[in-house]
């Protein structure tokens, strides 16, 4: 039982699929706090395409 259980633990296969889970959840996390309309670039680009819209506005074809 010892020996199967410190196999495992030596056991390396399936390492990297694992670390590529943990990063791809990662930037998961990363993308939704970024683009979440709570997020501070959502804000900026809002901010951005909003003095934009203005602009295009007040010009007078």
């Amino acid at each position: 039982m010892f020996s199967s259980i410190t196999r495992f633990i030596r056991d390396e296969e399936g390492a990297t699929a694992i670390e590529y889970g943990i990063i791809a959840g990662m930037m998961a996390v990363l993308l939704v706090a970024v683009f979440s309309p709570s997020g501070t670039l959502y804000g900026a680009i809002e901010g951005v395409f909003g003095r934009i819209s203005t602009a295009l506005d007040t010009v007078t074809p």
